[in-house]
């Protein structure tokens, strides 16, 4: 099946394991945009999408007693409130315009935290959400194993995938589920400062969005100078539910020398949103490999012949997925400051 392009050229592609084309058109997507949509093939059903968002508007609505008794650690799990995370800081007077609740992995069904009260009775839908999250992940993965060209005796399709195998140890893989209120009447905001979600690039391999229709704002900065270019929840000529939209983090730009694109997007105030509008629920399951898995070379000579970038940089030089997932997070939230 072809792929399809929106006026953003953020490129719609049906999933087919273990297609050369399809794993082509992803690699090329990430090369270029670092974003793409996802048309078919996710195994995620629609209706277990609008059940999470259900719960997620559950919880927000709750109250702040007891969203406070999750509240988010350096381990990034929990709730945090409004203001509480800037994505941006060298260029946000104040933190994002977003409460966010971020649950880590789950162990057999069970949250390895605290739970808020009103999603207890909904602990095993939840772990079930971020299995076939994770899944979706790593179907993703081997098809950009796959496109890199990484040979069978190093791995094959099954390089990336392996190296996050939940099996093998804990990661820093994240569900979380977001909530940006419209701006009430009144209240102290600045458009030309104020932010949803600041600039930022995500720290991970592989992000899945969901998002809700007709809650658009995310923007992507596109590349070579090209500016700021909405990724509409449905892209252009595309009906139905929204599509899974889909982008690279830091961790698989580095590990891949820089040849797959991490881009930095923002979540803004569209213009009805500034007059009272609607609110604005995404969800986003952020995948990570295994904490202890070192970020040596990929084995592509697609990846190798880029040089001395990312993992390829230097010798005798490897951090884990967990020191840079690490340094990230404290940049964001100041901890250790």
């Amino acid at each position: 099946m072809a792929s399809v392009r929106s006026e953003s050229t953020i490129p719609v592609i049906p999933l087919e394991d273990g297609s050369a084309e399809c794993a082509k058109e992803l690699v090329d997507a990430a090369r270029q945009w670092g974003f793409l949509y996802i048309s078919a093939g996710s195994d995620i059903s629609q209706s277990k999408i609008d059940r999470m968002f259900e719960l997620s508007k559950k919880f927000f609505s709750s109250p702040r007693e007891d969203k406070e008794k999750c509240a988010i650690s350096a381990n990034n799990r929990g709730w945090s409130s409004m203001h509480s995370e800037t994505l941006n800081p060298q260029n946000q007077r104040r933190g994002d315009f977003k409460e966010a609740l971020n649950f880590g992995e789950f162990s057999n069904g069970k949250a390895q935290q605290p739970l808020p009260p009103s999603l207890v009775p909904h602990e095993v839908e939840l772990a079930k959400f971020a299995d076939q999250c994770h899944e979706l992940c790593l179907r993703l993965l081997r098809l950009f194993a796959l496109g890199l060209k990484i040979d069978k005796e190093d791995g094959g399709e099954e390089w990336f995938a392996s190296r996050h195998d939940q099996a093998n140890g804990p990661s820093g893989s994240i569900l979380r589920l977001l909530y940006y209120p419209a701006i009430p009447p009144g209240a102290d905001y600045i458009p030309e400062v104020d932010i949803r979600a600041g600039a930022h690039s995500d720290y991970g391999s592989v992000t899945l969005l969901f998002q809700r229709p007709s809650q658009d704002g995310l923007e992507i900065l596109l590349p070579n100078g090209g500016g700021w270019t909405a990724a509409p929840v449905n892209p252009p000529g595309y009906e139905g539910p929204p599509p899974i939209l889909v982008n690279l983090g830091d961790l698989l730009s580095y590990w891949t020398a820089g040849l797959l694109r991490s881009t930095i997007h923002r979540v803004i105030f569209p213009p009805h949103a500034r007059r009272g509008g609607e609110d604005r629920y995404s969800m986003v399951y952020f995948c990570h490999p295994v904490d202890t898995t070192p970020l040596v070379p990929v084995p592509s000579k697609i990846v190798q012949e880029r040089g001395n970038r990312g993992a390829n940089e230097t010798e005798g030089t490897v951090i884990t997925a967990a020191q840079h997932l690490k340094s990230k997070l404290a940049a964001s939230y100041e901890w250790g400051k």
